[in-house]
């Protein structure tokens, strides 16, 4: 059974999204959780991930690291899971919004780092935060009116990557209590809604208080 390295449930969003693309997947793993933001964090990351950064998919003799990487990875271990839409203009599409979401929206991972564990209601809203905001909003209203049709997520039916990278930002638009327009508010409860996701923030409830901040 491979075995998924990730940091804390409440606030490694990262190792979410990884977590995310196994579980949509059918993919079972053995959990191992390092802790962040402790004195021996690095030590404990670097003795198992060489590139001392989490989350890290040990396959057998294969380690993958960074969250896009492992999804795919993943993806193309277990191809009828659809963890990428069929359709190639769907495909592209949802290559290239998970791929901004992987790159970008510095601020709002700065002003609004991912808590499970609290509620922050109107913070972070800087200018530069608002303008993210506004992008993922807009981003997600073009994938539903485009792709969406048969099913709550952004492309349809399935639950797929793009998803699970903006999972961690549906639970950022929870806790800051952000102001959504409604196509973008609804696509921030289905991802909140996710079986998987629900389990996700059930284990964060239970863990130890940490502070830390991931992207």
């Amino acid at each position: 059974m491979p075995t998924l390295i990730i940091g804390n449930k409440a606030y490694s969003t990262w190792s979410l999204r990884a977590w995310l693309v196994c579980r949509a997947a059918g993919l079972e793993c053995e959990e191992e959780m390092i802790a962040l933001r402790r004195p021996d964090t690095a030590q404990n990351i670097r003795a198992r991930v060489p590139s001392a950064r989490i989350p890290a998919l040990v396959d057998g003799g294969l380690m993958v690291w960074d969250s896009l990487a492992i999804a795919e990875y993943v993806a193309e271990r277990a191809p009828e899971a659809g963890l990428w839409p069929a359709d190639p203009a769907a495909r592209a599409v949802a290559r290239a919004v998970t791929a901004e979401m992987h790159s970008g929206f510095a601020s709002l991972r700065r002003t609004m780092p991912m808590d499970l564990k609290a509620d922050h209601p109107g913070q972070g809203m800087t200018p530069e935060t608002v303008a993210d905001i506004d992008r993922i909003a807009a981003l997600w209203a073009d994938c539903r009116t485009r792709f969406g049709a048969g099913g709550p997520y952004l492309f349809g039916a399935r639950f797929g990557i793009a998803d699970a990278f903006y999972a961690p930002v549906a639970t950022r638009f929870a806790t800051y209590a952000v102001d959504l327009p409604a196509e973008a508010a609804a696509v921030r409860d289905a991802l909140l809604a996710y079986p998987p996701m629900l389990e996700w923030r059930a284990e964060a409830q239970q863990e130890e208080a940490a502070k830390t901040r991931d992207g």
